[in-house]
């Protein structure tokens, strides 16, 4: 009987102890102590199990014959059929235990940690490239996430530390993110004093994002800085917002509002400058976007964004938050801009277009431009684009994650989102000029191209060449600019960029054709940019020749988290 009672007692504790396990197992890793509590009571349950199993099993035959022992009187039947009995009852308490046990141990391993880096349901991080839509530099590493205990939220830390130096051979140009339309004119003073050496650390970047699952989908938001609001050649980097916005919805659709990067931002090819180059644009603003699945790979997208009329006049640059003789700007804003973006997407092959319409406006009431008659007037402002990219394996499997890339662009008023060769401008004016009665405001029309070709010499070692061209045309009133002057030599025709790069990613891999730069990325470049002025060395006047030529050379380190 003894031995009936504690099986039976041992039973009773271990299906106790079971009956909470899968609770604790529900709990789904909310609380690492309690996980730990259910490992050391399954522990303590096993071996209470093995007790019970060894009691209730006969125990083996000797091998060896033992002494005869004395005869004793056998006992009677019905007490050898209730041993018996209570044998059997014993160890059918112990495989049912065991069946309870491994069905608790199975529950537990199911149970996922409180810091699992991914959450069922919800959507994956983004992972960047180096030329993808939202960002020139985004990182390709998930980045340090984690679950918030008890939620359905999941926290993303992510940036980078990077390093840049430079030098460049001819024109001093002391900016470490030089836009093609403010290099040096051959001739002036900083040409004269030949090239110069720098080093900044400024543009180093860091972010945070949050995914929540909710019954309306996932709920994505993200703030994100960097300390490239300083100037240049400071040491004491000014921190400055990038994005801070919010985003749900699903892949079928999305809605976004806040600070992100403008439907219009293209990278096109990959560098380790952090200028906004030619034909690339940049453009973080306020906005609310619409994104949608329209078909298998197609994803359409449009924009209501902030707006900021830019224009030039023979008095200088001007948007609404500049000043015009110590009071208020001309350049004004009415309307919001509207974009939208379509983009198909299969095996690393894509076809995207893009298209905006903007108004702009100015408007000299109550500015010390308004003179004896007044201006009002208003502008269509529109542009589009193209892109194509090419995997080169779609040519042969020789080329590996080679590719290819092709963009090209028209519009008019569209300065502002090709802020490197148009120092912003939308349109001219002919306010204040000598015989102007009545000012007007002239959208200007511009165009360009890029191609660029990645090449993977091994999967850690790759290089950019690209070749870049744009022109803008100007009214011919614009000649009456003052030879010289601000307004005169930012007015340029035509541009001219060429970039060649190695960059070396020694954790670097491609899987399937996709490549991954992993943590860390050394590179070197060298930069070609010419400018050519409208009205040639007659814009420059004494101080140029109507153009500039810049060389630089860089390098740069990048380490990723």
């Amino acid at each position: 009987m003894k031995r009936k009672t504690a099986s039976r007692s041992g039973a009773v504790v271990l299906a106790g102890l079971l009956a909470l396990s899968p609770g604790i197992a529900r709990a789904q890793g909310s609380d690492a102590a309690v996980i730990a509590e259910l490992r050391r009571q399954l522990d303590e349950m096993r071996r209470r199990l093995e007790q019970l199993e060894a009691r209730s099993t006969p125990a083996p035959a000797p091998a060896t014959r033992a002494p005869r022992a004395p005869a004793v009187v056998a006992a009677p039947p019905a007490r050898r059929g209730t041993a018996q009995a209570e044998a059997q009852a014993a160890a059918a308490e112990a495989r049912a235990a065991a069946a309870e046990a491994r069905a608790a141990q199975a529950a537990l391993a199911a149970a996922p940690s409180p810091f699992a880096p991914n959450v069922e349901g919800l959507q994956p991080p983004a992972v960047g490239s180096q030329t993808a839509t939202g960002d020139a530099l985004r990182s390709d590493l998930p980045g340090i996430a984690f679950r918030v205990p008890g939620t359905d939220t999941q926290v993303r830390l992510y940036g980078f530390a990077k390093l840049t130096g430079y030098y460049d051979v001819g024109g001093r140009n002391q900016t470490d993110a030089p836009p093609p339309q403010g290099i040096p004119l051959a001739g002036s003073q900083a040409d004269q004093q030949g090239g110069d050496f720098g080093m900044t650390a400024r543009f180093s970047r860091f972010g945070f994002d949050t995914r929540t699952l909710t019954g309306w989908g996932t709920l994505e938001t993200r703030l994100e800085g960097d300390f490239g609001g300083g100037a240049p050649t400071s040491t004491n980097a000014v921190f400055r917002l990038r994005q801070a916005w919010a985003e749900l919805g699903d892949e079928r659709l999305r809605v976004l509002i806040g600070q992100a990067n403008s439907l219009w931002n293209e990278g096109v090819f990959e560098t380790i400058i952090d200028a906004t180059n030619l034909n690339q644009s940049f453009i973080r603003q306020a906005q609310i976007r619409v994104t949608g699945r329209l078909a298998e790979g197609v994803t359409g997208m449009l924009s209501i964004e902030a707006p900021e009329t830019s224009y030039t006049s023979a008095a200088g640059a001007f948007t609404p938050g500049g000043s015009l003789d110590g009071g208020a700007s001309p350049a004004f804003n009415s309307a919001p801009d509207l974009l939208a973006r379509v983009s198909w997407r299969h095996d690393g092959a894509e076809v995207m277009g893009r298209a905006l319409v903007r108004q702009l406006e100015l408007r000299t009431d109550g500015t010390a431009a308004a003179g004896v008659a007044p201006v009002s007037d208003t502008a269509l402002a529109w542009g589009v684009s193209g892109l194509v990219r090419l995997p080169m394996r779609w040519l042969s499997d020789s080329f590996g994650p080679d590719e290819i890339v092709g963009m090209a662009f028209y519009g008019e008023g569209i300065g502002r989102y090709f802020a490197g060769q148009n120092s912003g401008q939308d349109a001219l004016t002919n306010l204040g000029l000598p015989g102007v009665l009545q000012a007007g405001l002239d959208p200007i029309p511009t165009y360009g191209a890029t191609i660029a070709y990645r090449r993977f010499w091994t999967d850690q070692l790759r290089s950019n060449v690209t070749y870049a061209y744009a022109r803008s045309d100007f009214p011919g009133y614009a000649m009456g600019f003052t030879p010289g002057s601000a307004a005169a030599t930012s007015l340029n025709r035509e541009y001219q960029q060429v970039f060649a790069n190695l960059i070396w990613s020694p954790f670097g891999t491609v899987r399937n054709g996709v490549f991954s730069s992993g943590w860390l990325d050394l590179g070197v470049e060298y930069l070609f940019t010419r400018r050519d002025l409208f009205g040639g060395a007659q814009a420059g006047g004494p101080a140029g020749f109507g153009h500039g030529i810049a060389n630089r050379v860089l390098f740069a380190a990048i380490a990723r988290f």
